[in-house]
């Protein structure tokens, strides 16, 4: 076991663990990293902290850690961003797993659900990421144009409207 894992278990806490350093919530997202998470509040990154950040590659697993200013600042210095759309949708799509199941009343091995969040998400991502290079945009705005496009289509083949 980790040490971060037997202190857990031990103190109930992860505060304290031998060899780290406690640092304020504020701080975490300028920590000299190569991934950063953000992972828990909308508007964390704003305009007035944007420029702390150290990270190149950044998943939004919180819903809108980033606010549309600090996206640009992202966008024009190069900075992998996987939108929150995206970078945390695995719940959800879980859930839509569990409907599919109950209306059917079958249900699916942990196994055979998380192969296909796998290939669902990966599908999702590869398809964002190729609409971004396509349009020359960040990931959200890929993100968005494939939504839009596919509601488009959607509305089209059903004739929604003429």
């Amino acid at each position: 076991m980790g040490a971060a894992l037997k202190h857990k278990a031990e103190t109930r806490s992860l505060a304290g663990v031998p060899g780290t350093k406690e640092i304020s919530p504020e701080d975490v997202i300028g920590i000299d990293c190569d991934i950063l998470l953000p992972s828990a509040l909308e508007n964390t990154i704003t305009l007035k902290n944007v420029g702390q950040v150290k990270a190149k590659i950044i998943a939004e697993l919180a819903n809108g850690p980033t606010t549309p200013g600090a996206d640009r600042v992202f966008e024009n210095d190069d900075v992998f961003l996987v939108p929150d759309i995206l970078a945390n949708a695995g719940g959800v799509t879980v859930s839509y797993y569990e409907w599919v199941q109950d209306q059917n009343s079958f249900f699916w091995s942990e196994k055979l659900i998380n192969d296909t969040l796998e290939q669902t998400i990966t599908t999702a991502f590869n398809s964002v990421y190729e609409t971004s290079k396509r349009y020359d945009t960040d990931m959200r705005t890929g993100a968005y144009i494939l939504a839009v496009g596919r509601v488009v289509e959607a509305t089209s083949v059903r004739g929604i409207f003429p």
